[in-house]
């Protein structure tokens, strides 16, 4: 029941240096303060020839020519520097206790959002960033992180050749965090975008960035697994490499072996806070979706359907008599949601959406979240035992993404609990119309993770009303349960052993 924090900590990738005592000087190649000024952006008689280079072309087996796509594409990576000021509030100006060794915290506490520790009250924070970033239109639109340009006055995007323009943020999407910068140029080297639905895990990559500030740094490695759903960012299924990116690499692109971009680097998974093997880019598809949006509108719509979702054990998919396992599990529909008007509700296990498998929560999360406000989606949902269509109209998403619980507790022997009904007073105070308390745990409920107080919603998918239809279930001696559990306002299933 109780959701056990990850071993090492979700990092942006991004390099950021704040005006106060805790910051540290840049070498002056890095500040760029000596030798180059900001040049004036200069007008073309030939307005946006520019086409992207040609593909590298692999023999199978054959090793990529990373010497020709970086002589190729490097031309077209930039570096960004950031300036603005940050707003703390007293809860973010230090770590909570405890917080000093966890590999949670942010890295660099310089970033937008973080500071030192100390101080009361309300302050803003300076802040100077570094990141990366690539060319997709010869006349100056650039991709890059959120993360990246979040809060930031004043941006700057410097070219593989010197040359500075200050930038404009056309806008940015935290849900998926995605950026577009726009510089008045034209004429300028570009990328050439590929399909990151084509990658294949072992198929080698090549990242180029700035890790640290140092320029049009090449890393390579292979990609390490596809499909990833990271913590707070499950609309994005990440692509996991082992190609090295560090604190500046954020924004920069990610190459396949043909020298096509696939990916924005975003994350690293670290103890330390650099590099330890593990890096996540942001799929081009993905991105590509959501610069559409921001150039047409300003901003990025992401669709909702309003529904807390975890996945599918061995355990789970017994209690629910679905073969496969796969699909995920709904623990909770939102009041009002579009989940809610279509009918879904608690133990249904959604396994398409339009045709496209759902392997786990985080595709669901993916296909949804991916998808337009007002959209309609076809849900293929195994529901009592047997698989039936549901369409869904989706609703309006924030920056906030589907719920994602995880539920992998198991156990051995008999189910172990003390039950009864919920007085009115409790039913009232937890906005519930019906469930059982429970008084004291054992056996193989109590190895599961179920708590005394914690409330029985429902059993394989089943509302439970009376201990009675408890003693019915287990009557017919399953192998396994599933016992829907609210602790807290929050609700999971939880697999239960019993047989």
């Amino acid at each position: 029941m109780n959701l056990k924090p990850l071993s090492a900590a979700l990092v942006g990738a991004g390099l950021a240096v704040v005006g106060t005592a805790g910051a540290f000087d840049l070498p002056h190649w890095i500040n760029g303060d000596t030798q180059v000024a900001a040049a004036t952006p200069q007008s073309s008689p030939v307005a946006d020839r520019v086409v992207p280079p040609e593909p590298l072309m692999l023999a199978p087996g054959q090793m990529p020519n990373y010497r020709a796509i970086v002589k190729q594409s490097a031309p077209a990576v930039v570096g960004i520097t950031v300036e603005g000021t940050h707003k703390m509030s007293a809860e973010d100006q230090g770590m909570p206790d405890g917080m000093e060794n966890d590999p949670f915290f942010k890295f660099f506490r310089g970033m937008p959002g973080f500071s030192q520790r100390g101080g009361q009250g309300s302050q803003t924070t300076p802040f100077r960033g570094l990141g990366s970033g690539f060319i997709i239109s010869s006349n100056g639109l650039i991709l890059t992180n959120a993360h990246v340009v979040r809060e930031a006055k004043d941006v700057t995007v410097k070219l593989s050749d010197r040359r500075e323009y200050p930038a404009k943020v056309l806008g940015i999407d935290t849900t998926t965090d995605i950026a577009v910068l726009k510089i008045d140029a034209k004429d300028l080297p570009v990328v050439r975008l590929g399909d990151s639905k084509g990658l294949e895990v072992g198929d080698p990559v090549l990242a180029i960035g700035a890790p640290y500030g140092l320029e049009e740094t090449a890393t390579q490695g292979i990609v390490s697994a596809k499909g990833r759903s990271l913590p707070g960012d499950a609309v994005v299924p990440f692509i996991q490499t082992d190609a090295a990116v560090n604190p500046g690499n954020s924004g920069g692109p990610l190459f396949d072996g043909s020298g096509s971009v696939v990916g924005i680097n975003a994350q690293i998974y670290s103890r330390s806070g650099g590099f330890q093997g593990v890096s996540f880019a942001i799929p081009i598809d993905v991105a590509l979706k959501v610069k559409d949006q921001i150039v047409a509108t300003g901003k990025a719509t992401h669709g909702r359907l309003g529904v807390t979702v975890q996945d599918l054990n061995q355990s789970l998919a017994d209690s629910f008599g679905i073969k496969q396992v796969g699909g995920a599990l709904i623990s909770n529909v939102a009041p009002g949601s579009a989940a809610s008007s279509a009918g879904l509700k608690s133990g249904d296990v959604i396994t398409e959406v339009n045709g496209e498998p759902v392997l786990g929560s985080g595709s669901l999360s993916n296909l949804v979240g991916m998808s337009a406000p007002g959209e309609h989606v076809k849900l293929k949902v195994w529901r009592d035992h047997q698989e039936r269509t549901i369409e869904a109209k989706l609703g309006g998403a924030s920056d906030d993404v589907e719920s994602v619980a995880d539920a992998s507790a198991s156990g051995q022997g008999g189910l172990g609990l003390s039950l009864r009904p919920l007085t009115r007073d409790e039913k009232r105070d937890a906005k519930l119309d019906s469930g059982l308390v429970v008084e004291d745990v054992g056996g193989a409920a109590a190895r599961a993770g179920i708590q005394a107080g914690d409330v029985l919603l429902a059993i394989n998918g089943r509302t439970v009303e009376s201990i009675d239809q408890i003693k019915s279930v287990l009557a017919r001696k399953p192998k396994s349960v599933a016992l829907l559990v609210q602790r807290n306002g929050d609700k999971i299933f939880v697999p239960v052993k019993v047989g």
